[in-house]
């Protein structure tokens, strides 16, 4: 079926375009990125039988005026280190082809799709987590007239080199209300309200047992609705959405047999300099796979949002929240940022830009503690429970001190619970500092410098980190860094890379060692052990 459906969308894209004005675009992207290990005892880097690891990609696609398809390669048989066992293989596993007419668009093969905020629903692609949990099957999205969008699916989801037994279905509608009355359209207001279901059919025959005399009656069906509503007026932005999900005993929750739900609330008011945003959330038991004894980062149908900043400096990103899907969390985020203007008393000559984020995540109420039914016994919808997750208050203030001279700085203040995040250790508390020059030293060359701090009595001690990037445009870079455990460990995790770019090609080759630690993005968690070694990276797009 697999190969049926590869060779319809080629023949399908060519000989639907020669029949057409518009020609056939073919377009893709070449990804390899490649580590020559090397043994390093102080950091606790290991090798292994492969002189080179190396994730390579190769996406090709073609798109017409009614019919689009797409493949994609991928070498991944000596994987980069951190990823899980099975994501060796190579091959091809990630094809499609989209039939197009009028209001009506048809997509068989692999996709990827997100209903609202993801509370049900949302499979994508993230490789630096080993995350692809595409869809195989059908989906078929329909506007059957203005301001009204409907969606249907099934399909089997993607495990690495495998597809998971369970068969993933649902549906998602969503109405413009603006569309349809004009009072809100001519008051620059836009209110759009939506709905979807998700189904889950695995079998219940796994045998697990909760003791030696009792084996856990799996439900065959899981199904999770979602409701929201957004409304846009001006520079207000309001968004709410709730979202609920039937009994779905799995390793993560410790197969107990409640409900799980989950409800968000975000606003946020954007003015020329000046901008607003507040969020919260809170979620109990909505972890969901297709398959209910998976573990790792892969095979879940759904992702809730961390409502954490993600950020991007070293030391900033050294302990990153990753968002508690079985337990639930209470989660807030609030931020607001304003431009001081230009030749004015605090914003000087140049003007100069203050931005305040505070993010808090609080365990949700009850003792989690499990019944001899195997349900868990929860307290009041908006109690807090007696332990902080994480906290984060961080302000950043950026500033041109001259025509060539521009400079940010950034405090942090965290609290990181390592025994809820990672299952071991104590809170962490921690100050960061961290000062950002960029420098234009000629028409095309610039020097940018980072200093940064982190100074904490717990976990392994203060660390230090420092980095140079000289930037030739348009073709060269060149970069050196070190972070520094200047407390426990006394280790040096150096770096130095080279970058050339060409016109869509872009190669990179570097040297140095990486602190085992995780890498997070959007609450989502990846544990990658210390290496060492040269590296090389290239992109191409075409």
């Amino acid at each position: 079926m697999r190969r049926h459906i590869l060779t319809l969308a080629l023949f399908a894209a060519t000989t639907l375009a020669a029949q057409n004005d518009r020609p056939v675009v073919i377009s893709g992207s070449v990804q390899s990125d490649i580590l020559i290990p090397q043994e390093d005892e102080d950091i606790g880097a290991v090798t292994d039988n492969d002189w080179a690891k190396t994730n390579t990609y190769i996406d090709v696609k073609a798109q017409s005026q009614y019919v689009d398809a797409g493949v994609r390669f991928e070498y991944l048989a000596h994987p980069l280190p951190g990823y899980e066992s099975d994501f060796e293989g190579w091959g091809v596993r990630h094809y499609y082809v989209t039939g197009k007419l009028r209001q009506a668009e048809l997509t068989l093969g692999s996709f990827y799709e997100q209903f609202g905020s993801g509370l049900i629903l949302r499979t994508y692609e993230e490789r630096s987590l080993g995350i692809d949990n595409a869809l195989l099957g059908a989906r078929l999205v329909v506007t059957p007239t203005t301001g009204v969008r409907l969606k249907a699916l099934a399909g089997k989801q993607r495990r690495y080199w495998h597809y998971n037994d369970g068969l993933v279905s649902g549906a998602d509608a969503e109405v413009n209300l603006d569309e349809w009355l004009p009072a809100l359209k001519n008051h620059d207001t836009r209110l759009m309200v939506g709905a979807s279901w998700v189904n889950k059919k695995e079998d219940p025959e796994e045998a697990i047992y909760a003791d030696p005399l009792h084996r856990f009656n799996f439900p065959e069906y899981v199904n999770s609705w979602d409701v929201r509503a957004t409304l846009n007026h001006g520079p207000w932005n309001l968004l709410a959405e709730y979202a609920q999900k039937t009994a779905d005993p799995s390793f993560d929750n410790f197969y107990i047999y409640n409900a799980g739900t989950a409800a968000l609330a975000s606003a946020s008011y954007s003015q020329k300099g000046l901008s607003i945003l507040l969020q919260a959330k809170r979620s109990e038991n909505m972890a969901s796979r297709s398959r209910r004894s998976m573990l790792g980062t892969s095979s879940f149908i759904n992702h809730l949002p961390a409502f954490t900043l993600d950020h991007t400096y070293a030391l900033a990103a050294l302990y990153p929240y990753a968002t508690q899907l079985a337990d639930g969390e209470w989660a807030y985020q609030a931020e607001m940022g304003y431009n001081f203007k230009r030749r004015t008393a605090l914003g000087g000559k140049y003007g100069m830009n203050v931005k305040v984020n505070f993010s808090y995540v609080r365990a949700i109420d009850g003792d989690g503690s499990v019944s001899p039914t195997f349900t868990r016994d929860r307290g009041a919808f908006f109690k807090w429970g007696d332990e902080t997750y994480y906290q984060d208050l961080n302000i950043q203030v950026t500033r041109r001190l001259t025509k060539d001279l521009k400079l940010n700085l950034m405090y942090m203040n965290q609290r990181y619970n390592k025994t809820v995040i990672e299952g071991e250790g104590d809170m962490i508390h921690s100050n960061i500092f961290i000062a950002d020059a960029m420098m234009q030293l000629a028409p095309k060359t610039r020097l940018r410098t980072e200093l940064q701090y982190l100074t904490t009595h717990d976990d392994q001690g203060d660390w230090a980190f420092a980095l140079a990037e000289l930037s030739l445009a348009p073709k060269w870079m060149f970069t050196l860094s070190d972070m520094w455990n200047c407390g426990d460990t006394d280790h040096h995790y150096y770096q130095g890379l080279v970058t050339f770019t060409t016109g869509s090609h872009r190669i990179q080759g570097g040297y140095g060692r990486t602190r085992a630690g995780y890498n997070c993005s959007g609450g989502v968690c990846r544990y990658v052990p210390a290496s060492k070694g040269f590296t090389i990276s290239y992109n191409y797009n075409f």
